[in-house]
């Protein structure tokens, strides 16, 4: 529910009050200064969130399936919100920063409009040194992380797997299914098409990065680059839409919420008319 959350977040800062509000509303209250610039700072944050709660769910499976003497006191909802709570506010700590990285176009009635890279973005080694910590940061080293648990995790199932058929072989012939590996062959699936998702449609932005670190081009890009540039930050801002679909076609309790939460406003609204008639 918290990646969701965070990829809700995302949608609205990065898609509706950037993407979408250049194209359609060119002159709005968000091109303000100050208010553009806390956007900014809200919309680092949330693809941060959307990102490392990838990870710390990467990390939750791991414990589930790989370490079960720590499943009982780890996998925990107060464990969870803990975790959460935590990597959500250092990373909204993290990108306040980002407020001090634009500055003003023009003043229009003493009020400062739009915003744009303050040259010292570029330039100062402070700046430059918080741009790398920020890409390793994300998605970098969550690349790295998810790709070392999904390896261990696959590695148990699959040892863990053999050793259950032996047993399970030499138990009087017994064929039947393993509700044990049923479930963690779900876990698997739901495991992996979260993190490969991640990992498919961030690589692209990741590839970028490399490329314009390598190559020290900045802003001066060719078309093909700038095209390159653009997929890859629509590619990521729609890995932030593919985790709910996910939910829907693997969880079964999540469908369930899912179909209370539609429900709701109408039997609250039949319990009020019941109620009014009464």
């Amino acid at each position: 529910m918290a990646m969701a959350v965070a990829d809700i977040m995302v949608i609205i800062n990065e898609v509706i009050f950037l993407r979408i509000n250049v194209h359609y509303f060119p002159v709005c209250f968000l091109y303000i200064t100050v208010v553009c610039s806390v956007v900014n700072v809200f919309r680092r944050a949330a693809t941060d969130c959307s990102v490392w709660f990838t990870v710390t769910f990467t990390f939750d499976r791991y414990v589930a399936i790989c370490c079960q003497e720590r499943k009982t006191k780890y996998c925990t909802g107060k464990t969870a919100t803990t975790v959460l709570a935590t990597t959500g506010a250092l990373l909204c700590l993290k990108n306040i920063p980002y407020y001090f990285t634009t500055e003003y176009v023009e003043i229009v009635d003493n009020v400062q409009w739009f915003c744009v890279w303050a040259a010292s973005y570029f330039i100062e080694p402070a700046w430059i040194g918080f741009d790398w910590f920020d890409t390793a940061l994300t998605p970098l080293l969550p690349f790295a992380v998810i790709l070392l648990l999904n390896a261990l995790t696959v590695r148990h199932i699959i040892v863990a797997s053999r050793v259950r058929k032996a047993l399970r072989s030499q138990s009087k012939g017994e064929n039947r299914n393993d509700p044990e590996m049923e479930s963690r062959r779900r876990s698997m699936v739901l495991l992996f098409s979260l993190s490969g998702s991640f990992i498919i449609l961030w690589l692209t932005n990741v590839v970028d990065f490399v490329y314009y670190q390598i190559t020290g081009t900045g802003t001066d890009r060719n078309v093909q680059q700038f095209i390159f540039n653009y997929a890859g930050h629509l590619l990521r801002n729609f890995s932030c839409c593919t985790n709910t679909f996910i939910y829907m076609a693997t969880q079964c309790k999540f469908r369930d919420e899912v179909r209370s939460g539609l429900k709701y406003p109408f039997t609250r609204f039949l319990q009020f008319i019941n109620k009014a008639a009464s």
